[in-house]
């Protein structure tokens, strides 16, 4: 899939089917994130491969949109430095996250980002240090609803028009 195609037909999957990830989907998604650019290549950025379903299940509970981990076959907590300390560190994270999604969706595996507003339950849950913290949180699986995660037809709708959006040299 090229990456035109993959923009343009991405979509967050929030029902998976029940079947595991392989391991070499696995290392692909998490390596996708791994390589994804940072600031400077900080790459402030560990990551945290769920699959025991009672600690999905535990961790979307942890954020009022999160149910969607607990049927995941797979979530992935990024786990960085606090926002505070630089604020490229979110946007770094949010790379990585969407470098995943992407490598993911190519395999035809799903995936949504969930919020995590409880993190020193979530500290408690996965056991990662004290200096660090958790904000995002992705569930991955194969979708539900379709035999094919890309749809036939590109959805246009639910997007805010381009010239709504888009502002050249100045607003």
């Amino acid at each position: 899939m090229d990456v035109k195609t993959a923009i343009a037909t991405k979509r967050a999957v929030r029902e998976f089917k029940n079947i595991p990830l392989s391991e070499d989907e696995v290392s692909e998604i998490l390596n996708a994130g791994r390589r994804a650019q940072s600031a400077k290549n900080r790459q402030p950025w560990h990551f945290i491969a769920i699959r025991d379903k009672e600690i999905l299940k535990s961790l979307s509970e942890l954020g009022s949109f999160a149910g969607h981990l607990a049927g995941a076959a797979m979530g992935v907590a990024i786990i960085t430095p606090p926002q505070e300390k630089r604020f490229s560190i979110l946007f770094d994270a949010g790379q990585s996250a969407a470098y995943m999604q992407l490598a993911a969706w190519e395999m035809g595996i799903g995936s949504c980002p969930a919020t995590i507003y409880q993190p020193e339950e979530a500290r408690q849950l996965l056991g990662f240090p004290d200096d660090l913290h958790i904000y995002l949180a992705l569930s991955f699986g194969y979708p539900l609803h379709e035999t094919n995660s890309r749809p036939a037809v590109v959805k246009t709708g639910g997007r805010r028009k381009f010239d709504d959006v888009v502002h050249f040299d100045r607003w």
